[in-house]
């Protein structure tokens, strides 16, 4: 994987960087993020903050915060996602899409009680988020 990865919003007016490897990848279920993302599953990579870079446009990102565990970041011009700061975890969620160069490798489900969109690919599927995130750790069958 390269140092670096760069990406933007959808219309170009907000250009993103991310530096080293990601903390985590994986699929978000939650209602939140399915009807933020307007698909049935967000594909995830967490980031620590400081491995995140708006590089152009920064007067463009605007934000979104429904609750205190997500402020989605989106451009103020074409309306494009492009990260969601989660500051009580302490990362930054850079979604997949956004990140056409980086090799999307996840390695589990979370918040997958909520799914509507059940997946066999034989990753952990956590009923909300690991322990070590807050969560119950409790897994889900396939």
């Amino acid at each position: 994987m390269a140092d670096t990865n760069t990406g933007r919003c959808f219309c170009g007016a907000v250009e993103i960087e991310v530096s080293g490897a990601p903390e985590g990848m994986g699929y978000c279920h939650c209602n939140s993020c399915r009807s933020w993302s307007a698909g049935p599953v967000n594909a995830f990579t967490l980031w620590k903050p400081e491995a995140v870079r708006v590089t152009a446009g920064a007067d463009q990102v605007a934000m979104f915060q429904k609750t205190e565990t997500s402020q989605r970041q989106y451009c103020r011009t074409c309306g494009g996602h492009i990260m969601t700061n989660h500051p009580t975890l302490g990362m930054v969620d850079v979604y997949a899409a956004t990140l056409p160069m980086l090799k999307f490798d996840p390695g589990l489900h979370v918040n997958y009680a909520e799914t509507v969109l059940p997946i066999r690919d034989g990753l952990p599927k956590f009923k909300d988020f690991p322990a070590d995130f807050g969560g119950s750790g409790e897994l889900i069958p396939e």
